[in-house]
C-alpha cells in the first residue's frame, strides 16, 4: 500500500499523507513517495493548485527517529546527507510555481510542522497544532524551521517559540501569521480556496507568487521592478481591457 495518495481534479491537485497508523510520520517510504509525489505536480502544465493533507488524526508527527538518529555512531556528514533526504521531500513544494494549501486537521510536529509552512498557505482544523519541538529532545531544529519561523513570526518570537520548544494551537497559530484561517473541515476549506484560485489566469498567479517571493527579501526596488513588467505584460489581456471599456462608458 502507498503511503501518499495524489488526486487531479482539472488541475487542482490533492496530495494526502495516508499512513494514519503512524500518524503520517516520515519515514523512507513516505519521504520518497512525497518527493514523487511533489515531482508529478511540478511536471504537470496543467496543473493550477495543490491541496497537501493528511489521514487520520495528525497532519504529520514529523520524521522518523530512529531511522535519522537511531544509530549514534554514524559520522555527522553521513547523518547530514540523510536529513537532506528527508528536507528534499518536502521542500520540493517551495519550488513549486502554482498556489499551494495545507489542510492541517490535526498535530504538525517538528519535520511535519516544516511540511506546512513549505506550503504557500496553512487552513487549520479545530484539532490542529503546529509543534517546534525540537528542544525538547536535545535536537537542532532543521528543514528550514528557523527560516520558517522568522518568516512568519519575526525573530524574537522565532527564538522564543524555538528555545521553548514550544507549540501553537489552532488559534494562536493564526493570530501570529502561522495559518491563514481556522475552518471545521479544513480540506473542504483549503479546496475552497484553490477553487477560487485555479479560475484566475494561471499565467497570472504564478507571477503574483513570485511577487510576493521577491517581496519577501525585503528588496522594494526588486519587488517594485519585475512588478512593473508582469502587470505591463498583463495590460493588453482581454479582462483589462474589458476593464477599460467599463470605464469609459462611466
Amino acid at each position: 500500500m502507498t503511503k501518499v495518495d495524489l488526486v487531479e481534479d482539472g488541475g487542482r491537485w490533492t496530495l494526502t499523507l495516508n499512513d494514519p497508523d503512524r500518524r503520517n510520520c516520515l519515514d523512507e517510504t513516505m519521504c520518497r513517495e512525497l518527493g514523487e509525489a511533489v515531482a508529478t505536480v511540478a511536471g504537470d502544465p496543467g496543473a493550477r493548485t495543490l491541496v497537501v493533507t493528511g489521514a487520520g488524526s495528525a497532519f504529520c508527527a514529523g520524521a522518523d527517529l530512529p531511522a535519522l538518529f537511531g544509530d549514534a555512531g554514524r559520522p555527522v556528514a553521513e547523518v547530514r546527507e540523510h536529513l537532506h533526504r528527508v528536507y528534499r521531500s518536502f521542500l520540493g513544494l517551495r519550488e513549486l510555481r502554482i498556489p499551494t494549501v495545507a489542510a492541517v486537521q490535526g498535530p504538525a510536529v517538528g519535520a511535519g510542522f516544516n511540511l506546512a509552512m513549505a506550503c504557500d498557505v496553512r487552513v487549520a482544523g479545530p484539532r490542529a497544532s503546529f509543534a517546534a519541538t525540537f528542544t525538547r529532545i536535545g535536537l537542532h531544529p532543521g528543514g528550514g524551521c528557523t527560516w520558517f519561523l522568522v518568516d512568519a513570526l519575526g525573530p524574537q518570537k522565532a527564538l522564543a517559540l524555538l528555545l521553548d520548544g514550544g507549540t501553537l494551537d489552532a488559534e494562536e497559530a493564526v493570530r501570529e501569521g502561522v495559518a491563514l484561517s481556522v475552518a471545521e473541515d479544513p480540506a473542504v476549506a483549503a479546496r475552497e480556496l484553490t477553487e477560487r484560485w485555479a479560475a484566475v489566469d494561471p499565467a497570472l498567479v504564478r507571477d503574483i507568487k513570485r511577487a510576493v517571493g521577491i517581496a519577501r527579501t525585503g528588496d522594494f526596488g526588486a519587488t517594485l521592478e519585475f512588478e512593473s513588467w508582469a502587470q505591463a505584460c498583463t495590460a493588453t489581456g482581454e479582462e483589462i481591457q474589458r476593464a477599460v471599456e467599463r470605464f469609459r462608458r462611466r
